[in-house]
């Protein structure tokens, strides 16, 4: 299949790009270098994609490129694109948040609908969707009650694709992310500084008492669960949850960081952030009938891969 990858330089594109050209599909992947954070570490994750010779990649932004010609002969389309962090969408970057997250997600799917080849368009959607709920497991049809503005644009993206499905029935597919983790995850998220700091024997910075709970994902469990619903014909038109399996406290993380380490942590407990949910925990029933998935990766597992590869890049920076 020809695909295209949207954030393929981001932390969940790069590892489903590297996926796709293993399983022999061609790959286009797009990528707009937003400045959320360095561009060199977006650079560094292209190094797998660009090793292959059936890998092309395109700079721009899906609000400027001319989409007509991007998905000319594209078989399936990944939609990681986004403009991330839940803490950063208050005030005046709200703006960009919804350029990149909602408008631009529409024009692709508007051309997607005059197209006419797509097979499939996969949607990476969000847990900020849901909020701060009230009743766990979390069930798709639970009452969706975005906490941020970040959730907002992610929740119309969302709401976007539904739509073009039941109007146009333009083939989507929305997977909901819970807390996703691994190599390669974004400098600003948790787990990355969790070990950044382990790393650097600094103390671990817990906003609130470290009792909120998450429903962790790694990595390669989110991918699987992409190329299930890029080839399971029954999965179009779904929403679903895609998560780890479990309801962890982030005490408990730091527990598990302390093993896998072998350093000792300290944690220092600040404010709680706007925008920051108590609690999330998957019913992942939907996903398990029309994907057949199953998460395979347990948090001991994961965290032990991340701390790896958080070890290997600072020791490189170190030598630098």
């Amino acid at each position: 299949m020809r695909c295209l990858v949207t954030g393929v330089a981001g932390f969940v594109g790069s590892h489903l790009a590297e996926r796709l050209l293993k399983d022999g599909h061609e790959v286009c992947g797009v990528d707009a270098f937003i400045d959320y954070y360095d561009r060199a570490i977006k650079e560094k994750n292209l190094e797998g994609p660009r090793s292959w010779n059936t890998f092309s990649f395109i700079e721009g932004n899906l609000i400027h490129l001319p989409l007509e010609t991007l998905l000319d002969g594209i078989d399936w389309i990944f939609h990681q694109a986004a403009q991330a962090g839940v803490r950063a969408s208050w005030g005046e970057e709200f703006a960009r948040y919804t350029e990149c997250n909602v408008l631009a997600t529409q024009r692709l799917l508007e051309t997607a609908l005059h197209g006419g080849s797509i097979k499939r368009l996969i949607y990476a959607s969000s847990s900020s969707v849901y909020g701060d709920a009230r009743s766990f497991p979390i069930l798709e049809e639970s009452q969706l009650r975005p906490f941020s503005p970040y959730g907002v644009t992610k929740l119309a993206a969302e709401n976007l694709c539904t739509l073009y499905y039941h109007n146009f029935q333009v083939p989507t597919v929305s997977l909901r992310y819970f807390t996703v983790y691994g190599p390669r995850q974004r400098p600003d998220m948790a787990f990355h500084k969790f070990c950044k700091a382990i790393l650097n024997h600094e103390p671990i910075r817990i906003y609130d008492d470290g009792y909120q709970t998450r429903d962790f994902t790694y990595i390669s469990d989110v991918v699987e669960a992409n190329i299930r619903a890029a080839t399971c014909e029954a999965a179009v038109g779904q929403v679903m949850n895609i998560a780890g399996g479990s309801r962890v406290t982030l005490r408990s993380v730091i527990d598990i960081l302390q093993e896998v380490s072998g350093s000792p942590v300290r944690v220092t407990f600040e404010e709680r952030q706007h925008g920051d949910v108590r609690h999330t925990f998957a019913d992942t029933q939907r996903a398990q009938q029309y994907l057949n998935y199953s998460p395979l990766i347990t948090l001991q597992q994961g965290l032990a891969e991340e701390f790896d590869y958080a070890r290997s890049i600072y020791r490189l920076v170190k030598t630098a």
